[in-house]
C-alpha cells in the first residue's frame, strides 16, 4: 500500500516530523511520501495562509497522488480535504478529523488542545465539520511556538500534560486531541503521565488511511464530490491543469 502525506505547510521541519510518525505506525507493507508546500506560509496560522495552503495541496495532490493508494492531509486544518475528496479516485482523510472520530470512538466527550489563540477559530470549523462539536468537552490553546523547531520540548510537555489535567478537572474530558502536525506521536510519549486516552492525527490517521483502502470505496459518480471534468482554467501548473480537465 502506498500513502501520501500532504504538509502544504512550507515548513521541512514538520514534514520530516509527521514522516517519521507515519513510518513507525504503518503497518507492514505500506510505504510512505510525505511532501512539502512549495509556497506559501512556513506555519499556516491566519485563514488567509489556509486559503493559500488549499491550493498548494490540491497542487501536490495533482503531482503525486498518481500511483498512489490513499491520501492523508498532514495540516491539522484538514487544508483541502474536501477538495481533494472530489479531485482524486482514492481515499483522503484529514487529520483532526481522523484523530477525533477515532477519540470519539474511545470516550464520551473529548478535549482539544491547539497551539495559538489565534487559530482556535480555524480549529472550531474543522471540528464543525465533522459534525461531531457535540462530543466536545473543552478546549484550550497554548501559546507556545517551541514545538515548531528543534531543540527541548520538556516546557511545552509540561504545559501540555498541566492542560489535559486540566480539560479532564474542569471539563470532563474522557480523551484528548492534541492539534497540530507537530505533534505527531507526542501523545504516546505523553500518555503515562495523563489519565486518558491521547490521540494526534498522524498515529490515527495512517491506520484508518489503510483501512479506508482496505474497503475500497467506490468514486461518486454524481454529485458535490464527483470528479471535475472538461474545466478549462489559466496560469495553473500544469498537473493541477490536466487533473482538472479529467
Amino acid at each position: 500500500m502506498r500513502l501520501l502525506l500532504i504538509n502544504a505547510n512550507t515548513s521541512d521541519f514538520v514534514t520530516s516530523k509527521v514522516r517519521a510518525a507515519a513510518e513507525a505506525c504503518a503497518g507492514p507493507g505500506t510505504s510512505i511520501e510525505a511532501v512539502t508546500g512549495t509556497f506559501g506560509a512556513r506555519v499556516i496560522a491566519s485563514r488567509t495562509e489556509n486559503a493559500i495552503a488549499e491550493h498548494s495541496a490540491v497542487a501536490l495532490a495533482a503531482a503525486h497522488a498518481p500511483g498512489k493508494d490513499g491520501v492523508l492531509i498532514a495540516v491539522s486544518y484538514d487544508t483541502g480535504a474536501r477538495a481533494l475528496r472530489e479531485m482524486l479516485n482514492v481515499p483522503v482523510l484529514g487529520m483532526t478529523e481522523a484523530a477525533l472520530h477515532v477519540a470519539c470512538l474511545t470516550a464520551g466527550r473529548v478535549g482539544l488542545i491547539v497551539f495559538g489563540s489565534r487559530v482556535l477559530g480555524l480549529y472550531r470549523d474543522v471540528v464543525d465539520a465533522t459534525g461531531l462539536a457535540g462530543k466536545v468537552a473543552g478546549w484550550r490553546a497554548i501559546d507556545n511556538s517551541a514545538p515548531y523547531a528543534p531543540g527541548d520540548q520538556s516546557e511545552v510537555e509540561n504545559l501540555i500534560v498541566a492542560t489535559c489535567e486540566d480539560l479532564i478537572a474542569k471539563d470532563g474530558a474522557e480523551a484528548i486531541v492534541l492539534t497540530g502536525a507537530v505533534m505527531a506521536g507526542v501523545p504516546k510519549k505523553l500518555q503515562p503521565r495523563v489519565a486518558v486516552p491521547m490521540f494526534d492525527g498522524i498515529t490515527t490517521g495512517v491506520p484508518m488511511l489503510e483501512a479506508l483502502v482496505r474497503v475500497a470505496p467506490a468514486k461518486p459518480r454524481i454529485g458535490s464530490y464527483s470528479a471535475p471534468s472538461g474545466r478549462e482554467s489559466v496560469g495553473l501548473d500544469p498537473a493541477l491543469a490536466a487533473a482538472l480537465k479529467g
